[in-house]
Formats: structure tokens, sequence, C-alpha cells
């Protein structure tokens, strides 16, 4: 192992920011990075809330990143990293890390920095920081194995990574199928007829609505949301008590655990059952759908597991057998909302914002065969969720075992391995492909390093 800066290893790349003055410099076709659109648990980043023009980059002091640059947040929330999956400039809150290929891998610089980063910087500038200045990369030191094996670290963690971003494609594509069907049926009203048939453009009838002002199908109803729901709302526990938290078991939600998935299996804090019957929050069942009253106002998640939730949510739990259709008429109920508040941005959600906003509800028959439609479809994204889970906690179980040395994985390869059995190849490649470990190394973690290669590799 070499020791070097991070300033020997990378170009350190600066941000910068048009002038918001000149509308020539904004809303162009180059995606502009801020800690906002990275702040989260993903290796790359695909959307960005801003863009800038060629212009706007031309009369400002950003780099235009290239793919696998990393960056880091150096104010506000410091050491968040990320790395560019296309080219993107960003603000001047922010660093690029452009890492030499001669001496680094960009992947494992990037697993390398997630796993230390802020035990680097506790290291260079004492236990209290709130900045990052270029000074920080010369005072940081990292020690890197060669190249090769930087490579074969980054693989299994990128591939985890792959895996964990194709599935949150997946559902995204599934959720937009849904919503389509949704907003066929129950916005345009082309849910099929008698004949199986789109209903309004087939001429069904249509009734005038004064609460709606516009018209509807014949027989549907006018009410609000708890025509189909019942509302929970909900609370914390003391945190004083240390009985109401310490080893709690019971997820808890707060807004700030919003991960923009459709369903929710885990949270940063937990609570125990004396701290939920200590609560006003009261457990909510599996497939209740939370709604965030402030912070992260509006948005939604679906329980995948039983949890509480603080006062800053509420919940809405169907009153039949009806999550799939409730899910998008909450989401609909949250766009009434945003009109009524003038635009996007609305400062919080009561239960009278909710009460008081009529909507078009679906005859029972018609809302059943839309859930029967897209059943498969939530659970298929629900799935895909458990399994992101799954893989994230794998993946930061493998971090820091890869990078400390704990698990080294060796040059040698295997020669030849047979593809009937899958099982009895990893057990060929445990005994043929020496992976070098200090301390215990169980077979969950060396099977995750197997199914992390692809096929050309096992």
């Amino acid at each position: 192992m070499k020791r070097y800066s991070i300033s020997e290893i990378c170009d350190i790349l600066g941000g910068g920011t048009p002038k918001t003055t000149i509308p020539e410099y904004w809303n162009g076709d180059i995606p502009w990075l801020s800690v906002k659109d990275f702040n989260n648990d993903d290796a790359y980043v695909y959307e960005t809330e801003k863009k800038i023009t060629q212009e706007g980059l031309k009369h400002c002091s950003a780099t235009l990143l290239e793919k696998d640059d990393i960056v880091i947040s150096a104010r506000g929330t410091v050491g968040a990293l990320t790395l560019i999956p296309f080219p993107m400039t960003f603000n001047q809150s922010c660093y690029g890390l452009r890492g030499k290929r001669e001496l680094v891998d960009k992947h494992y610089l990037f697993y390398k920095l997630k796993n230390s980063f802020q035990s680097f910087l506790a290291n260079s500038h004492g236990s209290v920081f709130n900045t990052i200045t270029r000074d920080t990369f010369n005072n940081i030191c990292i020690q890197l194995p060669d190249l090769s094996e930087q490579q074969r670290i980054a693989k299994i963690l990128s591939t985890i990574d792959a895996k964990i971003e194709l599935n949150k494609k997946i559902s995204r594509e599934l959720e937009a199928m849904a919503k389509e069907l949704y907003d066929y049926w129950f916005v345009q009203f082309d849910f099929p007829n008698e004949q199986g048939k789109p209903y309004k453009s087939s001429g069904g009838k249509m009734v005038w609505n004064k609460t709606l002002k516009r018209e509807i199908p014949e027989g549907w109803e006018v009410g609000n949301i708890f025509r189909i729901a019942n509302l929970i709302s909900g609370g914390t526990p003391s945190k004083r008590i240390k009985q109401y938290w310490q080893n709690g078991d019971i997820p808890f939600f707060a807004p700030t655990d919003y991960d923009d998935s459709v369903f929710q299996f885990s949270t940063k804090e937990c609570i125990t059952k004396l701290g939920l019957q200590h609560c006003s929050s009261s457990l909510l069942k599996e497939g209740s759908v939370i709604i965030a009253a402030r912070g992260s106002i509006g948005k939604l998640t679906i329980t995948g597991v039983p949890m509480a939730m603080n006062q800053s949510c509420y919940a809405l739990f169907p009153k039949n057998e009806s999550l799939e259709y409730l899910y998008f008429l909450t989401l609909q109920l949250i766009e009434s909302l945003k009109i009524k508040g003038s635009g996007s941005v609305f400062k919080s959600i009561i239960t009278s914002d909710i009460e008081n906003s009529p909507l078009s509800i679906g005859t029972e028959s018609i809302i059943q065969l839309y859930c029967s439609k897209t059943k498969a479809i939530m659970e298929r994204i629900k799935i895909n969720t458990r399994e992101i889970v799954h893989l994230i906690v794998l993946r930061n179980q493998l971090l820091p075992l890869l990078m400390n040395g704990q698990v080294r994985v060796s040059e040698k390869k295997v020669s030849s391995v047979s593809q009937k059995d899958n099982t009895n190849r990893f057990v060929l490649w445990k005994n043929t492909y020496p992976v070098a470990a200090r301390g215990e190394k169980s077979d969950t973690v060396l099977r995750a390093m197997y199914d992390a290669m692809d096929d050309e590799d096992k």
C-alpha cells in the first residue's frame, strides 16, 4: 500500500453559479448540481433541480464534469458524495474530484471516501468542522492498494450499486404504468364501460357537479378521501426516557426518512413497545399511505412493514381492499392542495385541508377492477424495494471489510467453471479463487462477493 494525499491522486475542480438575474444563463440542458440533489445513499445522481445553458457555464467559474468524476459537498452537509454518470456542472458549495487514472480507480476512490471521509476530516481538522477548502485535500491522506486490486474491490461494490439503481429504475417505470392507467380511468374518465370500451370517449353519460365545477361520470360520488380511507395521526415518545427508544424494534417514520420510494421498510430511528404505548401514534398496519405534512411536505410512501410515525405526518388506511387506488387518489389530492396553495410550495398540511378537498370517487366496481389490474405491479415494486434495503445493508457491511483489508480479493482467476449449477460454481470459486482475509469471513459475505461478479468473471 502507498500513502497519498487527495491532491496527489486527484485534480481538484471548483464549482460556480451563473448570475441568477440573467435569464439566458438558466433553464438550459446542462444539469447544475447542488448538495440537495445528491444528499442520499445513491452512488450516482441522475437528475438536478436546476439546469444552466452553455452561456451560463461560460460566464461562471463552474467546471464541466466528466463521467465518473466525484462531487463532494464542502459546506452545509459536509462530506456528502456522489458519482457523475454524464457531463454536468455544480455550484460553489461543492468540489469535484477527478482521479488520476494511473494512480487511482475512480470508483474505488468514491467508496474509499464514502467509507472513511468523516474520520479523515476529523483527523485533519479536529472534531469540529463546517467547511472543506482546497487545503483540506492536501491534508487528507489515504492508503491505496495497487490499481488492479482497487478495480477488483470497486467492481464488487459498484455491481451492488448498479443492481440497486436497476431496481429503482424498474420500480419508477412500473409506478408510471400504474399512474398512467389511473389517470386514464379516474382523471380522463375512460375506464372500460360494459362493452369494454373507453367510457367517456365512447359517449358515456356525464353529469355536471357543482362542487367540482366539472362533469363526472354518472353514478360517481364527490367527497373527500375519508370516503375510502381512515385518517391516522402521529406522535413522538419523549426523547428523555431511554426505555422508549433504546433497543427499539418498531420503525419510527419521520419526513426525513422519505427516500422517494413508493414503499418504506426501514427508518433511521426505532421505538420500543413501551414508547409506542406512551405516544399518540398508533402502530400503522402494512399498506398504510403516509403523507408528510411538514418537512418534505406532500411526499407519500406506503408502509412495507408495520411502523409508527411522528406528528409531522398523517396516514391513510383503506376501508376496503383498495390500496392501489388510494395511493394514486392521494397523489391527486396532493396536486389539488398544491393548486389551492398557488403553486408547488406550501408550508404544511392540516386535517381540514384534507377534509375540505373534494374529489371524484369512482364506483366500487371500477375501483376494485383497477386494483386487480395494478396489484401485481405494486407488489413487484414492493419486492424490488425490499431487495434494495437488503442490498444496501449488504453493501454497507462489505464496504469497511474491503476498504480496511479485512477481506482482500486476490488476482488469481478460476480457469474453468461448470455453468450447470450456480451453487456448485460458488463452491468451486470459493476453493479456487483465493480470498485472503484477516479475521473471520462468513459464507454470506463471500457469496455476496461472488454474486456481485458478472458471468465472465465467474
